[in-house]
C-alpha cells in the first residue's frame, strides 16, 4: 500500500545498560543529523514465553515461511481491492492507514496473549490469517463463477446468431412464416452458419449426410403382387442397401441474418423404424433408429451450428429481466468482496506485524540470550535508499568490516545486530 517506503525493525542488546542507552546508540546510527538515512520510532516488542532453546530455533525457521504466508495473504487482500476498485482504494488497519500502524504499533494483548507458549500463539495467529484466506478463495470464487455466468448471458444477448438466444433474435412475425414440423418420423431444425459458408451449404444441404438413412427395400408401388410374402420384410430385406441424407427435398428456408451469419430451417426424417421378424417360432420386435445425433455430428464436421430452439414469445422479455438480475448480482457481489477486503485487510495486516515481532524477539533471544534484555526500534526509510541505512547501521552497530562475503544460512548478510527488512 506504501510502496514508496522501507522499514526496518532491529535489535540490539542492551548489555546490562539502560534501554534508553540502545535506543540513543541506534538513533545516531541511522537517523540523527549526522546520519540522516532514515526516520526512527520506539518499537514495542512485549515479554513473550521463551521456553527452551531447541524450541526457539526450530520456531526460528517456521517463522520465516510464516511470514512469508502470511504476506502473500496481504498482498492477494490487496490485489483483489485494486481489481474490485479499478484504483489503489484506501485499505486501513484499525482505521488508520498501514504505515501509521506500523509506527504506532503496539501489541495487541487481548487478541494475542503474550503469556502463551510461542508456539501456540503462532499457531494461532497463522490460524487466523488462514481462516481468511480460505474466505477469500470462497468468496472469489462465487464471484468469478457469476461474472462468467454473466458474460455467457452478454454473448448470447449480443452475439451472432451462431450463439444468441434465438428468442431474442427472431420476431412474432418472422415465426409466422416459418413451417416448423415435429412428429413422430420428421423434425424442422434451425441450423446457423458463418456467411463464409453460403454457397457450399445451400448446394450440399440435400447430400449431407448421405449414409445416414436406409432407403432400400421392396417398392410395392411397381410391384404390388408379392405384396405381404414372408422373404420381403424382417431381415430377408436389404434395407440399407440404399442410402442417403435425412434431409427433406425442398424444405430449406432462410430465417434470418445479420452481419456475420446466417440462420436456416431444415426438415430431416428424424428417425426410421425397422420391422420386426420371426425367427422360427419366435417373434423379435420391431425398433426405432433415431437419425439426430448422426446428422448433428455430419453438420459439426462442416462447421454447421444445429441451434436447440422452441419458439415462446415471452421469452425475450424474461432473459433481459434475467440478464439486469445476473448485473445486479454481480455488481452486488463486487461491492460485497470490496467490503470484505476493507474489512479483513486489517485483521490479516495486524497478524503480519505480529508474527514479525515474534521473530525479533526469537532471533533477539537466540542472538543475545538469557536474560531477555534487548531493545527495538523501527527505521522508516524511502526506498531507494535502504543500502545507505544498512551501511551506517553495520559500522555503528557492527559489521565494521564490511565484510560483505559474511552470509547467513538463507543467502541474506549477515549482520552482528537482528534486523528485520519488509515492505508493506
Amino acid at each position: 500500500m506504501t510502496g514508496a517506503l522501507t522499514y526496518f525493525i532491529a535489535a540490539i542488546s542492551n548489555g546490562g545498560g539502560a534501554p534508553e542507552q540502545a535506543y540513543r546508540k541506534m538513533q545516531n546510527a541511522g537517523a540523527c543529523d549526522q546520519n540522516p538515512h532514515a526516520e526512527m520510532f520506539k518499537f514495542e516488542v512485549p515479554s513473550l514465553m521463551v521456553g527452551t532453546l531447541d524450541s526457539l530455533m526450530i520456531l526460528s525457521d517456521e517463522l520465516g515461511k510464516t511470514d512469508q504466508i502470511v504476506e502473500s495473504i496481504v498482498r492477494k487482500i490487496e490485489k483483489t481491492s485494486l481489481e474490485l476498485m479499478g484504483r489503489r482504494s484506501d485499505l486501513t488497519v484499525g482505521g488508520v492507514p498501514a504505515n501509521r500502524y506500523i509506527q504506532q504499533f503496539a501489541w495487541d494483548y487481548a487478541k494475542y496473549p503474550n503469556r502463551r507458549p510461542l508456539k501456540e500463539l503462532v499457531a494461532l495467529i497463522s490460524g487466523g490469517v488462514s481462516a481468511v484466506d480460505e474466505e477469500l478463495k470462497q468468496l472469489q470464487n462465487s464471484y468469478i463463477e457469476k461474472q462468467a455466468a454473466l458474460a455467457e448471458a452478454k454473448k448470447k444477448k449480443g452475439g451472432n446468431l451462431l450463439v444468441a438466444d434465438l428468442n431474442d433474435v427472431l420476431s412474432e412475425e418472422t415465426m409466422r412464416k416459418v413451417n416448423v414440423v415435429d412428429t413422430e418420423y420428421l423434425k424442422t431444425i434451425f441450423i446457423a452458419i458463418p456467411k463464409a459458408l453460403k454457397e457450399g451449404f445451400e448446394k450440399g444441404i440435400y447430400n449431407l449426410g448421405n449414409n445416414i438413412v436406409g432407403y432400400g427395400g421392396p417398392d410395392w408401388s411397381r410391384d404390388p403382387r408379392n405384396l405381404g410374402q414372408p422373404v420381403k420384410f424382417g431381415t430377408l430385406v436389404d434395407r440399407h442397401r440404399k442410402r442417403g441424407s435425412p434431409v427433406v427435398p425442398g424444405s430449406l428456408q432462410q430465417v434470418h441474418q445479420d452481419a456475420d451469419s446466417l440462420l436456416y430451417t431444415i426438415t430431416i426424417l428424424k428417425s426410421q423404424y425397422e420391422a420386426g421378424f420371426y425367427e422360427g417360432d419366435e417373434f423379435q420386435a420391431g425398433f426405432k433408429v433415431d437419425f439426430e445425433e448422426e446428422f448433428a455430428k455430419a453438420c459439426r464436421e462442416k462447421r454447421y451450428v444445429i441451434r436447440p430452439f422452441k419458439y415462446d414469445p415471452s421469452q425475450a422479455s424474461r432473459n433481459s429481466m434475467a440478464l439486469e438480475q445476473l448485473q445486479n448480482e454481480v455488481d452486488g457481489m463486487r461491492s460485497g468482496l470490496s467490503r470484505w477486503c476493507k474489512t479483513h485487510y486489517g485483521e490479516a495486516f495486524v497478524a503480519w506485524m505480529h508474527i514479525k515481532v515474534i521473530r525479533v524477539f526469537v532471533e533477539s533471544v537466540l542472538r543475545y540470550g538469557l536474560p531477555v534484555d534487548f531493545t527495538a526500534v523501527l527505521y522508516k526509510t524511502q526506498k531507494g535508499r535502504e543500502t545507505e541505512l544498512v551501511t551506517a547501521l553495520d559500522a555503528a552497530l557492527g559489521n565494521e568490516d564490511g565484510d560483505e562475503e559474511d552470509k547467513d544460512e538463507g543467502g541474506e548478510k549477515y549482520h552482528e545486530y537482528v534486523l528485520l527488512k519488509f515492505e508493506p
